[in-house]
């Protein structure tokens, strides 16, 4: 009976991960997609509810506007789909937190025509902001292309409704407030 009990235990503990592996597949898809649609309401769902809750849903969809496109530059993800590396997903303190890396190269569209000085100065500038190397200006389309590895973190608490949702570190501010949120501890923990 004790045996029957373990595995019926172990089946569950493994339909469970599977579920909430599956179920975060999904959500960082749609996560990504709303980024790469600029649909900004979606983006602002898809956060952590912590993260609305200390900016505020306008300020959040005005900056995300402004990050997108501004006076100086309009910022586009350039691929549709990307194949997501998962970390493993951890359990601390009721609740669950999963690092997702991807290869995501972005182009910046600068408004006024740069040149070769003002094109070195971008270049620098892209390379911190991003923290990437590979920054590469075309001077015909105006424009940088941008290779970066993006990191989210996916998290499910009570404040969530136990369903995943997400700090984007290419955001130093979310970054910031994951930290604030969660500590110092748990962001050593998840190797940030």
């Amino acid at each position: 009976m004790k045996k029957q009990f373990s595995i019926l235990l172990l089946l569950f503990s493994i339909t469970g991960f599977s579920q909430s592996s599956e179920s975060l597949k999904v959500a960082a898809k749609k996560f990504y997609e709303a980024n790469y649609l600029m649909d900004f309401e979606t983006i602002v769902s898809l956060l952590h509810p912590e993260i609305v809750k200390i900016i505020g849903k306008d300020l959040m969809l005005e900056k995300l506007d402004k990050y997108y496109g501004n006076d100086d530059y309009r910022l586009r993800e350039q691929l549709e789909t990307l194949p997501f590396q998962n970390g493993i997903i951890r359990k601390r303190e009721g609740k669950s937190f999963c690092v997702i890396t991807f290869r995501n190269p972005m182009r910046y569209f600068f408004e006024t025509k740069l040149t070769a000085e003002t094109a070195a100065e971008k270049a620098i500038w892209l390379k911190q902001v991003n923290k990437t190397k590979e920054v590469t200006f075309e001077p015909q389309r105006n424009s940088f292309n941008v290779r970066r590895i993006t990191t989210y973190i996916a998290v499910i608490d009570e404040t969530t409704n136990n369903e995943w949702r997400f700090f984007n570190m290419d955001d130093v501010n979310q970054l910031d407030y994951f930290k604030t949120i969660f500590g110092e501890n748990v962001k050593k923990e998840l190797g940030l």
